[in-house]
C-alpha cells in the first residue's frame, strides 16, 4: 500500500530514522570504548572481537527469519518487539559485571537490531513510490550514519565522566522515544501469502555461521592448525552449504536464492556488503589506533572519526543528486574505486603520522563508502517483488551482516597476528608479556605500570603494521569488486529495462 499525503509519508521515514539511530550509536560508541573495555574489564583481543561479534553474529542469524515473520504477521509489529528487546538488552550490558556478561547482553542486543533492520528497510517500498525511493533510502542509511559520529562524542563523554556502561545506558531513552514515533506514525503492512518459519533452515544458517565465525576469531589465539578451529570452520561451511540446499528444495523458500539470477541484484548486493565490511573493519581498527598510537583521548577520538562519517553523507547527498543523470552503476563504481583508494592511501600509515594525514583517507574513505552503499540497497529494493519485501530486505541485510562478522573476525585476526609477529617482549615476566601480547591496549597498561618506553613503542609500530595489512587487503578486494562489477553488471539502460520487463517480475515471484 501507498500512504496518502507527503507529509505523512516523510514523518514515517523520520520515525523509521530515529529508530535506527540507537543502531548508530551502538556501533560507533562500542568501538570507541574498546580500549576502556580492555582496561576496565581486563579484556583481551579475542574477548574484545567476540564483544563486537557476538551481536553480529546473533543479528545475522536472525535477519531472514525477522523479514519473513514481518511479512507474514505485520512489520511494525515485529519492529516494536525488536526495538523493546534492543532497549532491554542495552539496559542488562549497562549492568554487566565482566566480559562474559557484556558479550551476552551483546547478543540479546542482536537480536532486537536483527529485528529491527530489515523489517525498517522492508517498509520503504510500502511507503515511497519509486520516483522518491532514492531519497528515501540515502536518508535511510543517513540516519544510522548520523549516529555514528554522534555517538563516539556523546560515548567520549559518558565514558570520561561515568562508568563504561554508560555507553549502553545511553540506548534505551533513544530506543523508547523511536518506538513511540514508530506506533504512531507508522502504517502496518504485512503479507499473508508469506510462507511459514523455516525452522531446519533457521537452525542450518544459525549454527553454520556460528562455527565459521568462532572458528576465524579464535583462530589466531589456539592456531591454525588446532584441530577445534578446524572443525568448527570445516563444520560451519559445511552447514552453510546445506543450508542452501535446503533452501533451494523449498516451494516457498525463507532464503529465495533465485533472486541472484539477476545480475543487477547480484552485483549490488556484492558492493553494497562490502561497503559494510569496510566500515565495519575500520571502526574496529582506527579507535585503538587513534588512542592509543596517537594519544588521543576517548571524546577526541569520537571527534577525529567524523571526517569518515561526514564524507559517508557527502557521498549520500551526491548519489540523490547524480542517480537521475548517470544511473546507479556509474556511482557505485566511482564509490569502489575510491573506498580503495582511501584504504590503500591508509595502508602507508606510519607510527609517526600526524592526524592530518589520518583525516584525508578518512574523508575519501567516507565518500566511497557513501556513493557505494546508497545506490546498492536503491537497486536491491528496486529489485525486490512487492511480496518479498521482508524477506528480500532479510536476505540483503543477512548478506550485510554475516560479512561485516566475518570482516572484523578475518581482519582482527590478522591484525592480531601481525601484531604477535612483530611487538617485542624480552625481558618482561610472564604474565606481563602474556598481556602485552594479547593487545595494543595491555602493552600499553602493562608499558604505564613498568615505565616501559621500549614495550610502547614496539607495540605501536606492531598495531600499526597489523592495521596496514588489514587496509590493503581491504583496498584490494574493493578494486577487485570495482573492475568485476564494471564488467559484469548490466549498464543502467538494460537494468531498468529488466526491471520493468514482466518476465522478471514472473521469475522473481516463481523462484
Amino acid at each position: 500500500m501507498k500512504i496518502s499525503g507527503g507529509s505523512r509519508r516523510w514523518w514515517s521515514l523520520g520515525a523509521l530514522a530515529l529508530s535506527l539511530l540507537a543502531l548508530g550509536f551502538d556501533l560507533t560508541i562500542l568501538n570507541v570504548a574498546l580500549a576502556t573495555l580492555s582496561a576496565d574489564l581486563d579484556a583481551g583481543t579475542s574477548e574484545l572481537q567476540w564483544i563486537v561479534d557476538s551481536y553480529v553474529l546473533v543479528f545475522a542469524a536472525l535477519l531472514l527469519p525477522a523479514g519473513l515473520l514481518g511479512d507474514r504477521f505485520g512489520r511494525k509489529r515485529l519492529l516494536l518487539l525488536g526495538m523493546a528487546v534492543f532497549g532491554l538488552a542495552s539496559l542488562g550490558g549497562a549492568l554487566a559485571g565482566g566480559p562474559a556478561e557484556v558479550i551476552v547482553a551483546r547478543a540479546f542486543m542482536g537480536v532486537g537490531a536483527g529485528i529491527m533492520m530489515p523489517l525498517s528497510m522492508s517498509i520503504l517500498p510500502s511507503i515511497f513510490p519509486p520516483a522518491e525511493r532514492t531519497r528515501a533510502v540515502a536518508i535511510w542509511s543517513a540516519s544510522m550514519a548520523l549516529g555514528l559520529p554522534l555517538g563516539p562524542l556523546l560515548g567520549g563523554w559518558l565514558l570520561e565522566h561515568f562508568w563504561w556502561g554508560s555507553i549502553f545506558l545511553i540506548n534505551v531513552p533513544v530506543v523508547a522515544v523511536g518506538a513511540v514515533a514508530v506506533a504512531v506514525l507508522l502504517p502496518e503492512s504485512r503479507d499473508t501469502s508469506a510462507p511459514r518459519l523455516d525452522v531446519v533452515g533457521t537452525l542450518l544458517s544459525v549454527s553454520g555461521l556460528t562455527g565459521l565465525v568462532y572458528g576465524i576469531t579464535e583462530g589466531p589465539a589456539d592456531g591454525w592448525s588446532d584441530p577445534v578451529i578446524i572443525g568448527s570452520i570445516g563444520a560451519g561451511l559445511v552447514l552453510l552449504i546445506a543450508f542452501v540446499r535446503w533452501e533451494r528444495r523449498l516451494a516457498q523458500p525463507m532464503m529465495d536464492v533465485g533472486l541472484f539470477r539477476d545480475p543487477a541484484f547480484t552485483w549490488a548486493v556484492i558492493a553494497g556488503t562490502l561497503g559494510t565490511v569496510v566500515m565495519a573493519g575500520a571502526l574496529f581498527v582506527l579507535p585503538q589506533y587513534l588512542q592509543v598510537v596517537q594519544g588521543n583521548g576517548v571524546f577526541d577520538t569520537g571527534l577525529r572519526l567524523i571526517p569518515m562519517l561526514l564524507g559517508l553523507m557527502a557521498g549520500g547527498l551526491a548519489t540523490e543528486r547524480l542517480t537521475g543523470r548517470t544511473g546507479h552503476k556509474p556511482l557505485i563504481v566511482t564509490g569502489l574505486f575510491l573506498l580503495a583508494a582511501g584504504l590503500g592511501w591508509g595502508a602507508l600509515t606510519d607510527v609517526h603520522d600526524t592526524y592530518s594525514s589520518t583525516a584525508m583517507w578518512l574523508s575519501v574513505l567516507g565518500v566511497g563508502v557513501g556513493l557505494t552503499m546508497i545506490p546498492a540497497m536503491d537497486v536491491v529494493l528496486s529489485r525486490l517483488p512487492d511480496d518479498q519485501a521482508g524477506r528480500g530486505s532479510g536476505l540483503v541485510q543477512t548478506l550485510r551482516q554475516t560479512g561485516a562478522a566475518l570482516g572484523i573476525a578475518g581482519l582482527g585476526s590478522l591484525l592480531s597476528v601481525v601484531y604477535r609477529d612483530r611487538v617485542e617482549l624480552g625481558g618482561l615476566p610472564a604474565e606481563a608479556a602474556g598481556r602485552a601480547r594479547d593487545s595494543i591496549g595491555g602493552a600499553a597498561a602493562v608499558a604505564e605500570r613498568l615505565g616501559d618506553a621500549r614495550l610502547l613503542a614496539s607495540a605501536q609500530d606492531a598495531y600499526v603494521h597489523g592495521m596496514n595489512a588489514a587496509l590493503a587487503v581491504c583496498a584490494l578486494a574493493a578494486l577487485v569488486v570495482a573492475l568485476l562489477l564494471w564488467i559484469f553488471q548490466p549498464p543502467p539502460e538494460r537494468a531498468r529495462t529488466a526491471a520493468d520487463s514482466p518476465e522478471s517480475d514472473h521469475e522473481h515471484v516463481a523462484s
